[in-house]
């Protein structure tokens, strides 16, 4: 199935988030992820770290090595968090 094209009604921001390993980046994108999904449940689904962090090799090794990408929003803002 294809993926549903965005529609942009709201200001987009985009996120990235950089650092050394065990810094804690994935589990800051999961924390922002649950927080939104509570707040908002209907716009935003909630990542666990499996879904962010999902190469085979991560998963093998215990650690980060590829690019993620989620999206979530907020009333006033649409965000991109790479």
């Amino acid at each position: 199935m294809a993926k549903e094209k965005y529609e942009r009604t709201k200001p987009h921001v985009n996120i990235g988030t950089i650092g050394h390993v065990d810094h804690g980046k994935t589990t800051l994108t999961a924390a922002i992820s649950k927080v939104l999904h509570e707040e908002y449940p209907d716009v935003n689904p909630e990542y666990d770290f499996n879904q962010i962090d999902s190469a085979p090799e991560e998963a093998a090794r215990g650690i980060t090595i590829n690019i993620a990408h989620i999206e979530y929003q907020t009333e006033k803002r649409h965000y991109a968090h790479v």
